[in-house]
């Protein structure tokens, strides 16, 4: 079997590259398996702290591989959109999400699609000053998934989610993060190195406390002040059970850098 996701351990780092460069890392069943099987492997290897999720060649991920389907509609196959959704999207974005690691993810070029919104999946997105996101769903007549239709109004607002779902527009890299769409850009020649370098920096965090604070804020969507404040109590009550506190006050006192170990 090709090898469509390439892995990379760098120390404490599981660098994961979506790697069909010739089809703009455009999702197949095959490269579906293939990146949940590495993001399982990185979720329970106790050796591995953070995730960086990245696209070969010149674009990071153009979305579903149309011209697959469009083969087999061909051959009078239909195109079940909710099976597939069911089968390999939702599960995509519900490993992102409940992974207890910071995930951060390197936009190199285009991020169409689900490949869009599988970067916004993402605790932390860094693009290349050429790339560009793009909801591209309507433009075939379909509508968004992969988390778009949660993740795009949280992030910019219901306006501007409302014209990119609607309109298909691009959006250049420089302007998604004026709008808080990411979190940063950067010229495209030193992307992987600022994604390396971030990736190893929050792997040398107390990543059970960035765990916490991953689930406070998925949850704070839908609370109510109330509920967070009570949410807020609870975890705090788990963080300060942790070896890494007791680490960090010690490293505190002792006027030296703190060794978290993510226990």
């Amino acid at each position: 079997m090709a090898e469509l996701v390439l892995i990379e351990r760098a120390q404490a780092v599981s660098v994961l590259t979506l790697n069909r460069p010739e089809k703009l890392n455009a999702f197949t069943t095959e490269l579906h398996q293939q990146l949940a099987a590495a993001l399982d492997a990185a979720a329970a290897d106790d050796g591995v702290r953070a995730v960086l999720l990245t696209g070969a060649g010149r674009g990071f991920c153009a979305g579903q591989d149309l011209q697959a389907r469009a083969l087999a509609m061909a051959d009078g196959r239909p195109f079940d959109g909710g099976g597939a959704i069911e089968a390999w999207y939702n599960p995509l974005v519900r490993r992102l999400r409940r992974m207890q690691k910071p995930v951060v993810c390197a936009v190199n070029g285009v991020a169409a699609g689900a490949g869009a919104n599988l970067a916004l999946a993402c605790d932390i997105v860094l693009a290349a000053r050429s790339a560009s996101f793009l909801q591209a769903f309507c433009r075939i007549g379909l509508v968004p998934d992969t988390g778009g239709s949660f993740f795009l109004p949280r992030l910019v607002g219901r306006a501007r989610a409302a014209a990119l779902m609607l309109l298909g527009d691009a959006v250049p890299a420089e302007e998604a993060a004026r709008w808080g769409l990411i979190w940063r850009v950067v010229d495209d020649a030193v992307l992987m190195t600022e994604a390396r370098a971030l990736a190893a920096r929050l792997a040398a965090q107390p990543t059970r406390a960035l765990a916490l604070i991953k689930t406070m804020l998925d949850a704070s969507h839908g609370n109510s002040l109330d509920q967070q404040l009570d949410l807020e109590r609870d975890m705090q009550k788990i963080a300060a059970g942790t070896a890494d506190f007791r680490e960090g006050v010690a490293a505190f006192l002792e006027k030296r850098s703190a060794k978290f170990r993510g226990a």
